[in-house]
């Protein structure tokens, strides 16, 4: 897609112009990757300055796990775990920051706090009223694809036509949320690698990412540490990697590399700094081809 300019409010977003980066932020006890690292509101806001220092274009708070098999928290709860962080982080960090929640509650009072983007995995399925939340603020939004729920994702996860499936499902999501008054040009979509989908799937995926240009929105893409990863590299006796296994950020900055060149205008990582160098010279790559 042709470079974009996203702006709202004191923000501004360069899309195409070169690959953004979303660093993650788990203000979690029980995340598959990081969690508890950063459940206290000092260890929080420590490392989401990091992240921005290193190079984050947008910095993603969560509070709920969407792991696989997890359960969800309470709306109390989750408030409680990211407006602190949010409050303490807006006063000190220039770039958006993004609320990952499914919960409109949560999202109204992290936008209140200083948030200004909403990271939805159900694409606005589960609390139809995060639709209005995000249309009333004027906030960019992320629709991720899921098929079924953090819960009972990873269960037998089938399609008929991985890639069709998806991009219909994207499709759809983006026609409600516009017809819900969330404006087009604010809108950003996400394959869901990882979410409902199998080893095989999240590869496929990543090698036809172009497929999903005729959307005509950014795509962003959130591989960083997942198990399909961890599939690929584990020695052969063992039953799975550490998430943090420093081979799995090695494995992480291939599907960074691949998502790039394949069409993702947007990366969600864990590691900014490493991700920020791959980029760095995926992106030279990319100019290098457009030039005659």
């Amino acid at each position: 897609m042709q470079a974009i300019e996203l702006s709202w409010g004191n923000h501004r977003l360069e899309i195409g112009q070169h690959t953004l980066i979303m660093g993650i932020l788990n203000v979690t006890p029980d995340s598959f990757s990081d969690g508890g690292h950063y459940f206290d509101l000092q260890d929080a806001v420590v490392q989401g300055k990091k992240l921005v220092a290193d190079g984050a274009d947008i910095l993603d708070i969560g509070g709920e796990s969407t792991r696989p098999f997890s359960e969800a928290i309470t709306i109390e709860e989750e408030i409680r775990r990211v407006v602190p962080v949010i409050e303490r982080l807006s006063k000190h960090i220039d770039v958006p920051i993004s609320i990952d929640t499914t919960k409109a509650a949560v999202a109204e009072r992290a936008l209140a706090a200083g948030a200004s983007m909403i990271n939805d995995i159900s694409a606005l399925r589960l609390d139809p009223r995060l639709t209005e939340v995000a249309a009333a603020h004027g906030v960019p939004v992320v629709l991720m694809h899921m098929q079924g729920t953090p819960g009972s994702m990873q269960v037998d996860p089938t399609y008929d036509d991985l890639i069709g499936e998806i991009k219909e499902f994207l499709s759809e999501a983006v026609a409600k949320a516009v017809q819900g008054g969330i404006a087009r040009n604010k809108l950003i979509v996400d394959p869901g690698i990882g979410f409902g989908k199998t080893f095989q799937h999240n590869l496929e995926i990543l090698n036809n990412l172009q497929m999903f240009a005729d959307l005509e929105l950014p795509v962003l893409v959130g591989s960083s540490h997942k198990a399909f990863i961890r599939n690929l590299l584990k020695p052969a006796e063992a039953k799975d990697l550490s998430p943090e296994a420093p081979i799995v950020e090695t494995g992480t900055q291939a599907t960074v590399a691949a998502s790039v060149l394949n069409g993702a205008q947007i990366v969600r990582v864990h590691d900014v700094a490493t991700t920020r160098a791959t980029l760095t010279v995926i992106d030279a790559i990319k100019k290098a081809g457009l030039k005659k």
